[in-house]
C-alpha cells in the first residue's frame, strides 16, 4: 500500500494560509492569562452552585429551584412568559407593587431563548445568567489588564468570584447581566470606544435601574475628554455620550406613559416597592433596629458588607484610579447608601462595583510577592465564606435578596 505526503482536504482547509492569520488574530486578542483567570473564576462559582445544591438537598429542596426562582426572579420570569401588566402584589400595608419596577432587557432575553431552545424559562434565566456572569469576568480581567498588568488582573477576578453576595451571580437575577453590559461600556471608555462605550451603557440601562451609573459614568468621562483636548474630540465621543442614557431614559419615560404621569409614574411604581432616594434615612432607621433589637445573621453581614465597599472607594479615590470606575463605583455606592429598601438586598447592588477590589488586588498581588503562603490563605479562607455565606443566604437565610 503505498503512501502520500499530501494532506486530506479537510486538514488543508482548516490551516489554509487564508485562515491561519484569523485564527491567530483572535488569539492575540485575548490578554495574556485571562483563560487562567476566567477558570479559576468558573470553578469558584460552580463550586457555590454545588454549595447550594448540597444544601439544598441537605434540606429536602429541589437541587436548582432556589437558584432560578428566588424572589425577584419570579417576577422576571413572569414577565418573560406573560409581558408587563399582568403580576401585582398588594403588600400588608396597601402599597400595590407592580411588574412595571423590573427592567425589561432581562425577561425579554429569556422569551428569546426559550421562543428558540426547549428550555423552561427558570433553565433559561439560570443559562442567561452564567454565561453573562463569564463575559463580565472577562471585561473585569481586560480592564485590571489594561490598568495594572496580568497579575492584579487575576487577582481582581478571584477576588469579584468570593465576594460574600457572589452567589447571586449565579442567579436567574439581572446582577450578572448588568455588570456584564456595565463593565465592557467602562472597558471601551478606557480604550476610547465611545460608540460601543454609549451603545453597552445603553443596555445596561434597560436591564436594571442603576443603569443610569452607566450612563452618568461614560456622561462625565465624555465631558471630561472634551475639556482636556479642548473640544477637538472625535465624533463617536458625542454619539457616545448622547447614546448612553437612552436605555435607562426610555424604559423610565414608557413606564410613565403606561401609567399616565409621564415623568413621574416610574418614580410612583418604584415607591410602592420603598425604592427611593432619601438620603440615608432608612440606613439610619436600620441602624438603630439592628443596634437595640439585632437580627438575623445576614443583616449584619449585610452591614459589613456596604462599610467595607464604603471604606474601599475612598481606597479607591486615593490610589487615583481613572474617572470613568471613580464616577460609576461612587454613584452605585450612593445609591446602596442613600436609598431606601430592604438592607438585606443592599450589597448585590455592589456587586457590579468591582473597582472597589482594585486596592484590595493590588495588595494581593504584592502580599504574594513576598509572602505567597500568606496570600493563599487569605484566598482560601475568603472562598470558604463566600461559598458557605451564599449557600445560607439562599437556602435558609429566608430574606429579600
Amino acid at each position: 500500500m503505498s503512501t502520500s505526503s499530501a494532506s486530506p482536504p479537510e486538514y488543508a482547509a482548516a490551516y489554509s494560509p487564508a485562515r491561519l492569520p484569523a485564527i491567530e488574530r483572535a488569539r492575540r486578542r485575548i490578554p495574556p492569562g485571562a483563560l487562567k483567570a476566567l477558570a479559576l473564576f468558573a470553578a469558584v462559582r460552580c463550586a457555590g452552585i454545588l454549595t447550594v445544591m448540597l444544601v439544598n438537598a441537605l434540606t429536602g429542596h429541589p437541587l436548582l429551584k432556589t437558584l432560578a426562582h428566588s424572589w425577584d426572579s419570579r417576577w422576571y420570569l413572569h414577565i418573560a412568559a406573560h409581558g408587563y401588566g399582568h403580576l401585582i402584589w398588594i403588600t400588608p400595608k396597601g402599597a400595590v407593587q407592580s411588574d412595571w419596577a423590573f427592567f425589561p432587557l432581562y425577561p425579554q432575553l429569556i422569551r428569546a431563548l426559550t421562543t428558540v431552545l426547549p428550555l423552561t424559562p427558570g433553565a433559561a434565566g439560570l443559562l442567561i445568567s452564567w454565561a453573562a456572569a463569564g463575559v463580565a469576568a472577562y471585561g473585569v480581567y481586560a480592564i485590571g489588564h489594561y490598568l495594572y498588568g496580568r497579575g492584579v488582573a487575576t487577582a481582581l477576578v478571584a477576588l469579584w468570584a468570593v465576594m460574600p453576595h457572589a452567589i447571586e451571580l449565579s442567579l436567574a437575577y439581572t446582577e450578572s447581566l448588568f455588570s456584564a453590559l456595565a463593565i465592557w461600556a467602562l472597558y471601551c471608555v478606557l480604550k476610547g470606544r465611545w460608540v460601543w462605550a454609549g451603545s453597552l451603557a445603553a443596555l445596561a440601562g434597560l436591564s436594571r435601574p442603576s443603569g443610569f451609573a452607566v450612563a452618568a459614568a461614560v456622561g462625565v468621562a465624555g465631558a471630561y475628554e472634551v475639556v482636556r483636548r479642548r473640544g477637538r474630540v472625535p465624533a463617536g465621543l458625542w454619539i457616545g455620550v448622547l447614546l448612553a442614557p437612552l436605555g435607562w431614559l426610555g424604559y423610565v419615560l414608557w413606564v410613565g406613559q403606561q401609567t399616565g404621569d409621564l415623568l413621574g409614574g416610574y418614580f410612583k411604581v418604584q415607591s410602592a416597592w420603598d425604592s427611593r432616594f432619601d438620603f440615608g434615612v432608612g440606613a439610619l432607621h436600620f441602624l438603630k433596629a439592628l443596634m437595640l433589637y439585632g437580627g438575623k445573621f445576614v443583616y449584619p453581614m449585610a452591614l459589613v458588607t456596604v462599610l467595607a465597599g464604603v471604606l474601599l472607594f475612598g481606597l479607591l479615590c486615593l490610589d487615583r484610579a481613572p474617572l470613568v470606575l471613580v464616577v460609576f463605583t461612587g454613584l452605585l455606592i450612593l445609591l446602596v447608601v442613600g436609598g431606601s429598601g430592604s438592607f438585606s438586598s443592599k450589597p448585590r447592588f455592589l456587586l457590579p462595583a468591582f473597582p472597589l477590589l482594585i486596592p484590595m488586588a493590588r495588595a494581593l498581588v504584592r502580599t504574594w510577592r513576598v509572602r505567597p503562603a500568606q496570600a493563599v490563605l487569605v484566598c482560601a479562607a475568603l472562598t470558604l465564606v463566600s461559598l458557605l455565606f451564599g449557600a445560607y443566604l439562599t437556602v435558609v437565610a429566608h430574606s429579600p435578596l
